[in-house]
Order: structure tokens, then C-alpha cells, then sequence
């Protein structure tokens, strides 16, 4: 069982930057591939970011974010990190971290086995 414990987030005006960090239990921290997520007000759960394991070597982002989001991990603190710049009203939102077991990446909720408990990130104009 991975816990995964997020941190980060919170009140910043459209231009500002945040970093989210995600901090993984367990020893297999390394062969997991893992990915951002966000919740925006009446919408649906879109995909944000993804790093494969264990070196990171592939990153995916969805369009909207690409070029001001950066994920990245450390996997001597089991940890990723979704760096937030240069932030937009759109980007709005409850932000969850996931892990999946295998290294390779995926854009689907569905293939992720394990969420963080989600943080607010909310950009004022």
C-alpha cells in the first residue's frame, strides 16, 4: 500500500507560481509513474502532468499547462512535484496527485492505483 501525502497550494494572483509536492510511503517509490491531476469547479477530472519511473525521463502535460508547468520527482525523498508558473484564472482548482504501479506513463485517472488527499490551488485575478 503507497500513502501518498500532498503539500502546497493555496491563494495566488494570475502571473504568480506555486509549487505542489507529493510525498510517497513505502520503498517502491522509484518504480512508479506519477501524475498530477485537477478538479475545477463543475467540471470533471482532467489530466495535468505525468513522470515515468524510475528516472523521469518521460513527461506528459496537457496542452493548457504546457510551458508554465514543470513535474518532477526525487525519489531519494519519494517525492514529485508539479512547479506551477506563470499561473492563470483557468488553473483553478483541487489539484490531486496519483501513483501507478509501473514506470511507463498514463494520461487516465483510471490507471492510477493510488491519490493524494488533494490540495486547493486558487488563482485571483
Amino acid at each position: 500500500q503507497v500513502q501518498l501525502v500532498q503539500s502546497g497550494g493555496g491563494l495566488v494572483q494570475a502571473g504568480g507560481s506555486l509549487r505542489l509536492s507529493c510525498a510517497a510511503s513505502g520503498r517502491t517509490f522509484s518504480s512508479y509513474a506519477m501524475g498530477w491531476f485537477r478538479r475545477a469547479p463543475g467540471k470533471e477530472r482532467e489530466f495535468v502532468a505525468t513522470i515515468s519511473g524510475p528516472s523521469g525521463t518521460t513527461t506528459v502535460y496537457t496542452d493548457s499547462v504546457k510551458g508554465r508547468f514543470t513535474i518532477s520527482r526525487d525519489n531519494a525523498k519519494s517525492t514529485v512535484y508539479l512547479q506551477m508558473n506563470s499561473l492563470k484564472l483557468e488553473d483553478t482548482g483541487f489539484y490531486y496527485c496519483a501513483a501507478r504501479r509501473g514506470a511507463s506513463v498514463a494520461t487516465v485517472p483510471g490507471r492510477y492505483d493510488y491519490w493524494g488527499q488533494g490540495t486547493q490551488v486558487t488563482v485571483s485575478s
